[in-house]
């Protein structure tokens, strides 16, 4: 029995797909629903599911964004959407099912099918993460949110408000314009792949920098870099050359 969660923001289209599913796909149960794209962030890491059908379009937080904040990603991954715009190619070539609304029960039961498929063979997790590399990364001047997992709550902010990002062991502490600091429960290397890749640069194992906050550079020995908020940040000699390449230098 495949493990289900639905998340989508209309509950008339949860009760819809919910119905299809108890008519037609015997060997799928849903195990929760979420109208609140921040709840189905805690759902889906608590109950790790096999399946997730995953609106794109919600308040808050798109379904791009919602995955990028997950922790938990080992599952399969189907998109529920209305409108057909959002990049279908992409996900047909991720292996990554898409069904457009109003479901269709034959589409549904062939999705199913690709599912069950892919689970065999241990695809799903990798799935998820290619969908993020290339559809998300690729197009992320249309997501200028970016979720910190804090605590029990998802906090958004604007990419361009984050200053810099220094790591905490497995932790990361993202440090933002107006002074304020948050310890995030991401390690570095994880949190770098949701920042816009032509707004921020790694100057160090430990350091992830906006470069346009950057006002000096420091040569003399070890290089460093200075922000517009004084704040004074290592650079290192391998990752001198991308600092110096982003900031035309």
């Amino acid at each position: 029995m495949i493990k289900a969660i639905i998340i989508d923001d209309e509950q008339l289209a949860i009760e819809s797909l919910q119905w299809e599913i108890e008519n037609f796909c015997q060997d799928l149960k849903v195990i929760d629903t979420f109208t609140n794209p921040k709840d189905a962030i805690s759902g889906v890491n608590y109950l790790k599911p096999d399946l997730v059908f995953l609106d794109i379009e919600m308040p808050e937080l798109t379904g791009f964004q919602l995955l990028q904040a997950l922790d938990y990603r080992n599952f399969d991954l189907i998109i529920t959407t209305a409108y057909n715009q959002y990049a279908i190619q992409a996900f047909k070539a991720n292996a990554v099912d898409y069904l457009l609304k109003p479901i269709d029960p034959d589409e549904l039961v062939q999705a199913i099918d690709k599912v069950k498929s892919r689970q065999t063979n241990h695809q799903s997790n990798k799935n998820i993460e290619t969908l993020l590399h290339k559809v998300i990364l690729e197009n992320q001047s249309e997501y200028s949110k970016v979720p910190l997992n804090v605590s029990n709550k998802i906090v958004l902010v604007d990419a361009q408000d984050i200053m810099y990002c220094k790591s905490e062991g497995s932790y990361t502490k993202v440090y933002l314009k107006n002074g304020q600091d948050y310890l995030i429960s991401k390690g570095l290397s994880d949190f770098e792949k949701v920042l816009p890749q032509n707004l921020f640069v790694k100057t160090h194992k430990s350091y992830i920098v906006n470069h346009k906050e950057i006002k000096e550079i420091i040569k003399q020995g070890t290089a460093e870099v200075v922000l517009t908020n004084q704040a004074v940040i290592p650079v290192s000699r391998s990752h001198k050359a991308a600092v110096f390449d982003i900031l035309h230098i």
